[in-house]
């Protein structure tokens, strides 16, 4: 299975992610530090691989893991606040913008200690990544909803702290087998969630059995099973995103942050289908503008993705 498949499948479950994302921080009003602790908790899951490969690394690669791992968690709590904080329709085109430009640049960046990953990158891949940008940007774009100066320096921010993220991994995968790499970052991610307690928020939640506003999410039980179904999915996705960035040429890291742009042709289809079959549920407004833009989009993505396969 070739990293271009693995990256696809991870962006489509984080497609039917997404969707139950939104239910629960919109529809069941899920704070967005509380969601980000849970997920990091629950990172610590991960140690279950460790009869599987696990080894202890150095100083400097343990630094380096640990560095990616929180600033993951960092990164989550910088979405999840953007998805609250402004429309979604203006901070994800914006974010999925910047994600491959920081990281193609922060890959460069470093260089100098990716030597022997590092590639050369030819005109057909800077055509194949302007489309996956452009299809990316253009698919997650509604009409009248402009970017404003705050919500451009948010998603700057959040898109910069993922692609640190993303190169810092690529860096400790060089030096570690994917298990021992990806047990220690979800470790650094499991420590950074436990200081989320100190928030007002997350102690409500964990040391408050009733709020006068609202319940703890455990306190019902079909939202926190949907919650947990939600993040063992999301846990596989993570997985494979990781596989992806173990296996691929240092070079193509960009590409895997570009291909979010999938995705949201994901996220159109299933939530096309979820506004229909369950209008109640999820709604979605489908006018003839709304589609040309959508397929315009879906073109350049899959016209992206064609060339990148072809060369």
């Amino acid at each position: 299975m070739s990293w271009i498949s693995i990256t696809l499948t991870s962006y489509f479950l984080l497609a039917i992610v997404a969707i139950l994302d939104k239910f629960l921080l919109t529809k069941e009003e899920i704070k967005p530090k509380i969601y980000a602790f849970y997920v990091g908790v629950l990172g610590i899951l991960s140690i279950i691989l460790i009869p599987f490969g696990f080894i202890l690394p150095s100083g400097l690669e343990l630094g380096l893991a640990f560095l990616s791992g929180a600033l993951w968690i960092f990164a989550l709590i910088g979405l999840y606040e953007s998805f609250n904080r402004f429309e979604i329709s203006r901070i994800v085109p914006a974010i999925g913008g910047f994600l491959p430009i920081f990281t193609l640049s922060l890959t460069y960046l470093f260089a100098w200690r990716m030597q022997n990953v590092l590639g050369s990158f030819g005109y057909f891949k800077i055509i194949s990544l302007i489309l996956l940008i452009s299809g990316s940007v253009l698919i997650s774009l509604e009409k009248r909803k402009s970017i404003v100066k705050k919500s451009l320096i948010f998603a700057g921010l959040t898109a910069f702290l993922f692609s640190l993220s993303f190169t810092l991994a690529r860096i400790v995968y060089m030096d570690l087998n994917f298990i021992s790499g990806f047990v220690w970052m979800r470790i650094a991610g499991f420590i950074v969630a436990l200081f989320l307690i100190f928030t007002k928020e997350v102690r409500e939640e964990l040391f408050k059995k009733k709020n006068k506003n609202r319940e703890s999410l455990f306190n019902k039980p079909k939202t926190a099973l949907l919650f947990l179904f939600n993040q063992a999915m999301g846990g596989v996705a993570v997985v494979l995103q990781n596989i992806a960035i173990y296996s691929v040429p240092a070079i193509y890291l960009a590409f895997i942050n570009a291909f979010d742009g999938a995705r949201y042709v994901f996220l159109l289809i299933l939530t096309i289908i979820i506004s229909k079959k369950f209008p109640k549920v999820l709604s979605e407004k489908i006018t003839k503008p709304f589609l040309i833009r959508k397929i315009l989009a879906m073109i350049l993505i899959i016209g992206g993705l064609i060339i990148l396969v072809i060369n």
